[in-house]
């Protein structure tokens, strides 16, 4: 079945620690997030168990931040997402029009050298966010106890992972610099997950025809 529950978490993040860089075959970036007196861990994923094990990424303020900037009426900590509310605060790779899939990049998750692997640019973003006292963040995801995961694509899965697949439930973090106005993202799928699915979420055709490279945009803002 799809992600249950499916939502949004807000809050104010206090601390994010970079995955290890050996030891761990799904490494994945940890950070807090404080909301409505109590604390959430956030598990991101920066590699991948499937082959090509690099995810793919795009953060920085290249999305279409009108989409989401009713978030600011959400109140602090987890707001589940369903079919009622999805239209208004629901985030769909393929369907919402929030990004070009085509700008997103492959990265590594470790690599040798400053500022050049996806551990170094998600905490570039969430340490910038963490020193901003009006710096909000909203987590897209799953609940697992004590936090929230799967903060990335979540449909056109390949078949271990089908039952995750749906339709507007992709993960993801957006943070609105309050004091700025300025918002920035964090998008994560993938190199597995096929970019043309089913009103279930599910593959229609296989990544090798239907990857963030190739979709049509007609497809993706549909």
């Amino acid at each position: 079945m799809p992600l249950n529950p499916y939502g949004v978490l807000k809050g104010k993040i206090i601390r994010g620690i970079p995955a290890p860089p050996t030891g761990d075959s799904t490494p994945h970036y940890h950070a807090v997030v404080k909301a409505d007196g109590r604390e959430y861990k956030l598990a991101i994923n920066v590699q991948s168990r499937e082959q090509p094990s690099e995810l793919l990424y795009l953060v920085g303020d290249k999305f279409n931040s009108e989409q989401i900037t009713h978030l600011q009426s959400l109140k602090d900590g987890f707001t589940k997402i369903s079919k009622s509310n999805r239209d208004e605060i629901a985030l769909d790779y393929i369907r919402g029009g929030l990004f070009d899939p085509s700008k997103m990049i492959a990265l590594l998750f470790n690599e040798d050298g400053p500022d050049n692997d996806l551990n170094e640019k998600v905490d570039a973003y969430l340490q910038r966010a963490i020193k901003d006292e009006t710096a909000k963040i909203y987590v897209y995801g799953e609940p697992f106890p004590g936090g929230i995961h799967n903060i990335h694509m979540n449909q056109g899965n390949v078949k271990k992972y089908r039952a995750d697949d749906g339709i507007w439930q992709d993960g993801g973090i957006v943070i609105h610099f309050e004091q700025e106005d300025k918002w920035l993202g964090l998008f994560l799928a993938f190199q597995s997950q096929s970019w043309c699915t089913d009103d279930q979420g599910h593959m229609e055709r296989p990544v090798s025809k239907c990857s963030h490279k190739t979709v049509k945009i007609a497809e993706v803002s549909r």
